[in-house]
């Protein structure tokens, strides 16, 4: 009995003392409870931005924009990268960032909400919506104005971890149909920021650069034709791919996009071959264990057993859910402080173009935004003949369009795609914070006064819903898998 007890007792490995054990998880469990509520991630955001904001407009913010053009080199002999942080974190973090978007949307594609026409309907619609209304809102203000030709594209932008989070505030008004069609709008709207991204912020295309990344990408193909499943592995084809798409002249983080598009979304073992090589493995392992004096000879059935373990999930899901953290709490707080920081006493709105790019801003994202979400949802439940998912409503879907102008940090991407001019950058990505705070605000409010409080025991989903609310979702905005 004292044996039994003392190998169960608190589970520690050799060596660890339950003291110390005991006092850093007294510290740890608050941030691990903190990382996995709804809105930290938004929270991070949210910090990381304002520091930017404080810091670039402080007796310190030399130093602010020193630290962003600092240089980062690596290498080996004579081959060397030497880029600035704020290259390191835009062109190079964000392609991880992209990485997962493409991800997500493989998976969607193959098993979510857009591998079925009649499930697609409505968000498609929806993100068409807020993609183009905002975007000819922009163009509207001034169509004749060069030096914002290419800002249409900034307000078209959600930021779904601050949508998702200022959404989780509104309690149980929010059903969990409203939260899977904010998601999937934000999904699409990621499509539409990559189109974007590759067709209309590309300088001229040079051919050797597309040889290059068909290589990378031919070498991907050649190892899933080979079965090589450890995704360490495509580390190398990938670089080849980002160099490729970098010397053709397209933004970098589109090779993140055609990584996680190639990835591939069906599982090695299903679930009677998974339970089949488990338990042949662990029979083998009992048997051996009895027989084994050294580590190295049960090595070969623990390698089973861990290949079966990591085979009966698909790579997609796999590696989107071990790269979420890393994504939510790491590349995108990063963006934020090196793209938020507005010295807000260097905006000049006097200059040419610049009242017209910050009002097509703010008028895309806060009026464009909802206003498009919700005349493209109606002309689909009227071209369906069907009507809203149970449990979201019109207001909710009012709702759900305003929080989708929470642009952000992919405004500010967009952004600083967009405008080369310092001055007229600055003054886009004011108007981006300003919209984004005004959108959020719009949102709380009327959730707060035209949602009831009704989905305290949870949401009952329609048939349109069902797979979607028992379906598993990994995504980037939420830094965890969301079950439902």
């Amino acid at each position: 009995m004292r044996k039994t007890r003392e190998n169960h007792a608190d589970h520690l490995p050799p060596g660890a003392s339950a003291r110390l054990r005991g006092l850093v998880l007294l510290f740890s469990r608050p941030v691990a409870r903190f990382l996995h509520v709804e809105a930290a991630s938004g929270v991070v955001l949210l910090a990381a931005a304002g520091l930017a904001v404080l810091w670039a407009n402080s007796p310190w913010a030399t130093s602010y924009v020193d630290l962003l053009h600092a240089p980062i080199s690596i290498g080996f002999g004579d081959h060397s990268l030497s880029k600035t942080v704020h290259y390191w974190i835009n062109d190079i973090l964000m392609v991880l960032f992209f990485f997962v978007v493409g991800l997500e949307v493989r998976r969607e594609l193959h098993e979510g909400v857009l591998s079925d026409s009649r499930r697609a309907a409505i968000p498609v619609a929806a993100a068409l919506g807020g993609m183009l209304v905002p975007a000819l809102l922009y163009v509207w203000v001034d169509p004749n104005l060069p030096v914002g030709r290419d800002g249409w594209s900034v307000p078209m932008a959600t930021d779904i971890a601050f949508a998702v989070g200022v959404l989780a505030l509104l309690g149980n008004r929010v059903s969990g149909a409203m939260r899977i069609l904010l998601l999937s709008i934000a999904i699409i709207d990621d499509i539409g920021a990559i189109v974007v991204i590759a067709l209309f912020h590309t300088a001229d295309l040079a051919l050797e650069g597309l040889a290059i990344s068909g290589a990378g990408v031919a070498l991907v193909l050649i190892m899933q034709g080979i079965g090589v499943r450890n995704p360490l592995l495509y580390v190398v084809p990938g670089v080849i791919v980002w160099a490729g798409i970098v010397s053709t002249g397209v933004h970098p983080t589109v090779a993140g996009v055609i990584l996680g598009l190639l990835t591939p979304v069906k599982p090695w073992f299903g679930r009677e071959t998974f339970l089949a090589a488990a338990e042949q493995a662990l029979s083998d392992f009992r048997a051996k264990d009895r027989h084994a004096r050294a580590a190295h000879e049960i090595r070969p059935v623990l390698d089973r057993i861990n290949l079966a373990q990591r085979e009966v999930i698909a790579p997609v899901t796999r590696v989107e859910m071990a790269l979420h953290p890393w994504v939510a709490f790491a590349v995108m707080p990063l963006f934020a402080f090196a793209n938020a920081g507005v010295p807000l006493g260097g905006v000049d709105l006097a200059a040419h173009g610049a009242t017209e790019v910050a009002l097509g801003i703010c008028l895309g994202l806060v009026i464009g935004k909802p206003l498009g979400i919700v005349v493209f949802t109606w002309l689909a439940v009227r071209w369906t003949g069907g009507g809203l998912p149970q449990g979201v409503s019109w207001p909710g879907v009012v709702v759900l369009g305003c929080l989708a102008g929470i642009g952000f940090t992919m405004s500010l991407f967009l952004g600083s795609l967009a405008f080369d001019d310092p001055g007229i950058l600055a003054v886009a990505k004011m108007a981006v914070l300003v919209a984004s705070l005004i959108a959020g605000v719009a949102g709380l409010v009327l959730g707060f006064t035209r949602l009831p409080r009704k989905y305290g025991g949870g949401p009952e989903p329609s048939e349109e819903c069902a797979h979607m609310e028992t379906t598993t979702f990994p995504s980037v905005a939420e830094g965890r898998v969301v079950t439902t």
